[in-house]
């Protein structure tokens, strides 16, 4: 569980707002060592959850945010105690928050259909995410998963005219490997479409730099992060 956008910013709002806490990183093998990492640190409050536990850690909680139920993934739990036990451990969903916030200036009237690429955790959120936002998502993977998921191969003109929102959940071309990209027909793209990438480093991916090519407004996921996390806190302080 590891993050280091997320220790570096609540750390620093933590010595700015004289708040006595700080956040550390837990990177873990398996997600056995969950139950480990609560008994060893008895003050824990809160933690974020990033791949690819936000799925594998839902069956060691005891309640689900409507938003994480709907979604099937947690990157927040909070932690609630009584006389120095556990009390309860709660499921939240920041990602879908920091994703819609994010998107939703950039959103346009054509932009009706949207192709998620990925189908892990934070690709859920981001479907939910869409359908909350009016747009119709398709998930896009590797293999053929099931007749409501395309794959890159079956990616044609009509497909990408249709979906005017490309929205990539996957690592590929997160530095170190900048030189890679989702395997997207660009040369479909038009400036009629939204690219959005959850990776913000580097700051301009090459899935970016390829939409730009063709016209298409392209961003980044830094502001999301940012997003989910006044998110979480909002989470942990509720």
């Amino acid at each position: 569980m590891k993050h280091s956008f997320s220790m570096s910013y609540f750390n620093d709002k933590f010595a700015a707002e004289q708040i006595a806490a700080e956040y550390v990183n837990f990177e873990i093998p398996s997600i056995r060592e969950f139950k480990t990492i609560l008994k060893t640190h008895p003050n824990l409050k809160g933690l974020n959850v990033t791949i690819p536990y936000k799925e594998q850690v839902i069956p060691y909680l005891d309640q689900l945010s409507e938003n994480a139920q709907l979604i099937g993934a947690v990157n927040v739990i909070k932690i609630e105690r009584s006389k120095g036990k556990i009390k309860k451990l709660t499921g939240f969903n920041s990602d879908i928050i920091g994703f819609k916030k994010s998107i939703e200036p950039l959103l346009q009237s054509h932009h009706r259909k949207a192709l998620v690429l990925g189908t892990g955790g934070s690709a859920k959120a981001i479907f939910y995410g869409l359908w909350q936002l009016g747009i119709t998502p398709t998930y896009v993977a590797r293999e053929k998963q099931s007749d409501a998921v395309l794959t890159y191969d079956e990616l044609n003109a009509q497909d990408m005219a249709a979906h005017t929102v490309v929205v990539n959940c996957t690592p590929v071309g997160m530095w170190p490997h900048v030189d890679e990209r989702p395997k997207i027909p660009y040369e479909y793209l038009t400036k009629e479409h939204l690219l959005y990438d959850l990776l913000y480093n580097p700051n301009e991916t090459l899935f970016m730099k390829s939409g730009a090519e063709h016209g298409a407004v392209v961003k980044n996921g830094l502001e999301m992060l940012l997003l989910q996390a006044f998110a979480s806190w909002e989470f942990w302080q509720n």
